[in-house]
Formats: structure tokens, C-alpha cells, sequence
């Protein structure tokens, strides 16, 4: 379901920046594996969490370096995108989904903060209400209900999915890509505001884990992950 381990997100940040600086690259386009986009964040980088009591530096890396890209972000999202696949959609510039995704964030739930500037750009992107719903009541959407709100552009077929972005992808970099790169960054405004904000949900989880009842929450969610706690 392509959890997101450290080492991933140390990979996908290294592929942005390089991408970032190779002026043959004029778009990025993010998809995962025919029915499963992303479910989060893996049980080994939780576990990490809750033991040193910090959001891990990979974790935050990656957060940054989608919030400082200059080039347009496409998302191909076919099936679930869960927790942190959901949230980096908000730092995507055009989102392509087939019929069948599902798009949650259950971090309050599991006694986690908010990641990936979600609490500034969830509301500015869906609105306060929807991104109450979707944040913090951690509500599971589907497709039409994620077009409906502005998180999703496009749904399309599922087998169409991958096709479709590139189509968007190819369109974008047909244009002048100063151009583009000026537009994205004015729409987008200044990025010390989601760089701050990434650091800000961060520093608050060690603020929650004082909570016993957020530190339970995912202490328990780090049980149902670990198979050899399963049937006990």
C-alpha cells in the first residue's frame, strides 16, 4: 500500500531536488501502484515517533521540499491516499483520481499533529468546513466528494489514471516554463508560510504525546501495526 518509510522519503525528496535542477524536467508527476496510491506514513517511522518523541528529520524533509518546489506537482491517485498520501496533495498543483480512491487523515485519531502545512492549506484549498471534516474528524472521502471540494481536478477510469496526469503533465510543460514557474509561485504566495507552519505541526507533537490520551491513541495504533502483537 506503499507506506512511507524513512527511506522513501528520503528518495522521493532526492528525486525533487534533482528534478528541480535539471532544466530538461519541466513537470513532476507523483502516482503509486494501480490501486493503492499511499497509506501513510509506515509503522516503523511511527514507532520512531513515539520513542524519541519527534517527528523523524526525513519525514520533515520531504514535507519542505514539496512545499519549495518551483515546478508543477501532478498526483495520479488511483485507490487509497491515506494520512500523509493525503495531505501532500494539498502542496499538488493538479490532481488526477480514478472512480475508485479514497482519500483520509486520521492523524488527531492516532494522537498525531497535523503534517504537510494541512492546517493552512487544508482551509485555504477545501474550505474550513471540509477540511474540518476531513482533518479532524478524520471522514474518509471518496472521489466525487473530493472533486466536489476542490481537492481532486479530474476523475477519470481507474486504468486511465496514469494516462491522464501525464496527458496534464505534458500539457504544462508544452507552455513556457518561466512563465509557469512564476505563475505557481505568485498563486502560491510566500512558502515561508507552509515551511513555518510544517516545522510548527511538528514541534506540537512532543505537546500531544504529554496527553495521555493522545500517547494511548498511538501507542494502540502501534500495537494493531506490529504482527507479533496481533491475537494478543
Amino acid at each position: 500500500m506503499n507506506a512511507l518509510t524513512g527511506e522513501m522519503l528520503e528518495a522521493i525528496a532526492d528525486a525533487l531536488v534533482l528534478g528541480e535542477g535539471d532544466g530538461k524536467i519541466r513537470c513532476f508527476v507523483i502516482s503509486g501502484i494501480p490501486g493503492a496510491f499511499c497509506e501513510g506514513i509506515d509503522g516503523s517511522e511511527l514507532a520512531e515517533f513515539s520513542e524519541t518523541g519527534a517527528v523523524t528529520p526525513a519525514t520533515i524533509r520531504f514535507m519542505k521540499t514539496l512545499a519549495t518546489l518551483d515546478k508543477p506537482l501532478i498526483a495520479a491517485v488511483d485507490g487509497p491516499a491515506l494520512g500523509l498520501g493525503a495531505t501532500m496533495l494539498f502542496m499538488c498543483d493538479y490532481v488526477v483520481a480514478s472512480e475508485w480512491a479514497l482519500f483520509g487523515v486520521d492523524n488527531v485519531g492516532i494522537g498525531l499533529p497535523l503534517d504537510t502545512a494541512s492546517s493552512l492549506l487544508g482551509p485555504r484549498l477545501v474550505g474550513h468546513h471540509a477540511a474540518f471534516e476531513l482533518l479532524v474528524m478524520g471522514e474518509i472521502i471518496d472521489a466525487n466528494r473530493a472533486r466536489e471540494v476542490g481537492l481532486v481536478n479530474k476523475t477519470v477510469a481507474a486504468e486511465s489514471v496514469e494516462d491522464a496526469a501525464r496527458d496534464a503533465a505534458l500539457q504544462i510543460a508544452a507552455r513556457p516554463p518561466e512563465a509557469v514557474r512564476l505563475a505557481k509561485r505568485m498563486m502560491v504566495g510566500d512558502r515561508r508560510d507552509a515551511v513555518t507552519r510544517i516545522s510548527n505541526e511538528a514541534s506540537s507533537f512532543a505537546t500531544l504525546q504529554r496527553s495521555p490520551h493522545a500517547a494511548a491513541a498511538l501507542a494502540e495504533r502501534l500495537r494493531l501495526l506490529d504482527p507479533e502483537s496481533s491475537g494478543q
